[in-house]
């Protein structure tokens, strides 16, 4: 398996070396053999070539089977022309390769109970995905930029989304929700948006005469977000647009624990990128305090949606869930207790690739499920 490490910026070279000694570790027990190649991207790049992504990085995540990317951008780079920040590199990578969907799944920890904001019977159980377009919406949409002389000013962006675009999207929802718990929320603003009726009207067809074994709602966003910051646990998979999603997702991070808690995989129909969900955190870059997890999370979903490898996956999952239950924590996620640890990016690595071992090495049948 071919493999693009492109850490980013601040903290991205930390938790992504994790994520791949992770993944490296699960390869090897299974057989799998793994090439890396590194590429710079972001403010990196911009320092070094002057643009946030190059056309010979573009070519060298179209000819791998993945892209581990870490967390782009900071205070450094906020000033430059708007072409040349970090995350229109972002934007035009995901366009490059295609990436449609993406898949953010978050799930509630019990023994994280004391750093989600939200009383615990309200999040007990919570695990639920969040299906985000990825490579249209208002990040994309045309006409876009500033017109005019101050202090006349005008700003644009256009929400737009075709047929096709919904219904590739929808799909990847409906298919989700079916491998899962069979319950699919379609989020949209098909109140006032025009485009946001053309998307609950796609989507409802789809449910009819695609999906009738899937249970489908929809909901407002505004309405919806509510809901995820008073019962989480009553959600399944959501589908929803590029800057909606954005923005549920950060929500769904808080309810975890922590922003670094959350992976995400971004797929379509050539090679996948697998990122954490948080920034680059400058503030505390090099110093060897980032959680990993998130990023070693991501590098579950590479085994899983990449290789093909769900049981890999699974045993990732379970040996993130067995260290945070056996106490250890990165200084983001706030609990306090008699078994709580306070260790660094490199520790948790550590401690996640002993358990991972533990479990594959072992005949627990739960470890080969």
């Amino acid at each position: 398996m071919k493999i693009l490490r492109i850490d980013g910026d601040g903290i991205g070279p930390e938790v992504n070396e994790q994520a791949l000694r992770v993944i490296k570790a699960a390869a090897d027990f299974a057989g799998i053999p793994i090439e890396t190649e590194s590429a710079l991207f972001g403010g990196a790049s911009l320092d070094e070539y002057g643009v946030p992504l190059t056309d010979e990085v573009v070519a060298l995540a179209k000819a791998s089977d993945a892209v581990l990317l870490g967390a782009v951008g900071g205070p450094k780079w906020d000033d430059v022309p708007p072409e040349l920040r970090a995350e229109r590199g972002l934007l035009r990578i995901r366009k490059e390769l295609g990436v449609y969907a993406n898949l953010r799944p978050a799930k509630f920890f019990s023994c994280l109970d004391a750093a989600c904001p939200l009383r615990p019977e309200r999040v007990d159980g919570a695990d639920f995905v969040i299906v985000r377009e990825l490579v249209g919406g208002i990040y994309f949409g045309e006409p876009r930029g500033i017109s005019g002389t101050a202090p006349n000013r005008r700003g644009v962006n256009s929400l737009a989304y075709d047929e096709a675009s919904i219904r590739r999207v929808a799909r990847f929802g409906f298919e989700t929700a079916r491998a899962r718990g069979g319950q699919l929320m379609s989020v949209d603003k098909s109140n006032v948006l025009e485009v946001m009726r053309l998307w609950r009207e796609i989507v409802t067809a789809m449910g009819a005469e695609e999906y009738p074994d899937v249970e489908l709602s929809h909901a407002y966003v505004d309405a919806f977000a509510m809901q995820l910051v008073t019962w989480p646990n009553e959600c399944d998979v959501i589908v929803t647009g590029n800057m909606f999603g954005d923005i549920l997702s950060d929500i769904a991070a808080a309810l975890t624990g922590s922003l670094g808690m959350l992976p995400s995989a971004s797929l379509g129909d050539g090679p996948g990128i697998f990122e954490p969900v948080h920034g680059s955190a400058p503030d505390i870059a090099g110093q060897g305090r980032a959680n990993p997890l998130g990023a070693i999370l991501s590098g579950a979903m590479l085994l899983e949606y990449g290789a093909g490898r769900v049981d890999l996956a699974r045993v990732i999952d379970m040996a993130v869930a067995d260290v945070l239950e056996s106490g250890l924590r990165t200084g983001d996620i706030k609990t306090a207790g008699d078994n709580v640890k306070l260790v660094g990016c490199t520790e948790m690595g550590d401690a996640v690739i002993a358990r991972m071992m533990e479990r594959l090495e072992s005949s627990d049948p739960e470890s080969a499920e």
